[in-house]
């Protein structure tokens, strides 16, 4: 009996011995986690571009240029629609003209 104590007492130690073995292996698996991550999180913040700072000088020119742009377009338009009605205005004046030159004749 005190045979089969001993083998039980032996492999309780090795037991123990192993495990011990096991948790410093996956507490190096875990440090090696942690480092990697860190080396990529600072490789990350040395790769992250500077943000562009607010230009209030360009957001002004472009929108100067709308403004002018929208102002010609306009002024054309207008023009465009005074020139269609003077030449309606133009043309039946004319057919007017045209009808009482045939109806005299």
């Amino acid at each position: 009996m005190s045979d089969a104590l001993a083998k039980a007492e032996a492999a309780a130690s090795e037991a123990a011995v192993n495990s011990a073995a096991v948790q410093v292996a996956l507490a190096a698996v875990e440090l090696a986690k942690v480092a990697s991550a860190q080396q990529q999180a600072q490789a990350c913040q040395h790769q992250a571009a500077p943000a562009p700072e607010f230009n209030a000088k360009k957001w002004l020119v472009i929108g100067g240029v709308a403004c002018v742009c929208s102002l010609a377009l306009a002024l054309a338009s207008i023009a465009i629609a005074i020139g269609a009605c003077c030449a309606t205005a133009c043309l039946l004046v004319l057919r007017s003209m045209w009808r009482g030159v045939r109806n005299s004749a």
